[in-house]
């Protein structure tokens, strides 16, 4: 892989990481009362949420002038990995043996696809 596909392959996964933070956002805005459906939408953290996801778009726009789009599923796959770890400190779900699985599953997928095996 050539240092030029490795920065945009970084350029894509730091945009996958914020989509994982905005996720994050919106849960906790969803979390809180509102007074009004407007309010629910129309607030600091759900806009703040959504502009990130924007953002994250022109960071893929970005990447895939580089990478292959082969090689984009992949990078994304490691949203999974960050929205379970989220999930578990921030709001404290609960991780058992098959998400456990199904995790260890992703990240051997993604190094036998990134090491070309």
């Amino acid at each position: 892989m050539s240092s030029d596909m490795l920065t945009h392959a970084l350029i894509l996964m730091t945009g996958v990481f914020i989509s994982a933070v905005s996720q994050v956002i919106l849960k906790k805005a969803a979390m809180r009362e509102y007074d009004s459906p407007i309010q629910e939408y129309l607030n600091p953290l759900v806009i703040f949420a959504y502009i990130l996801f924007v953002g994250t778009t022109f960071l893929s726009i970005i990447a895939y002038r580089v990478i292959p789009l082969s090689m984009g599923p992949i990078l994304e796959a490691t949203s999974y990995i960050y929205v379970t770890f989220f999930g578990v400190t921030i709001f404290h779900e609960k991780m058992n043996w098959k998400k456990g699985l199904a995790l260890g599953l992703i990240i051997v997928g993604i190094a036998v696809y990134s090491l070309g095996l």
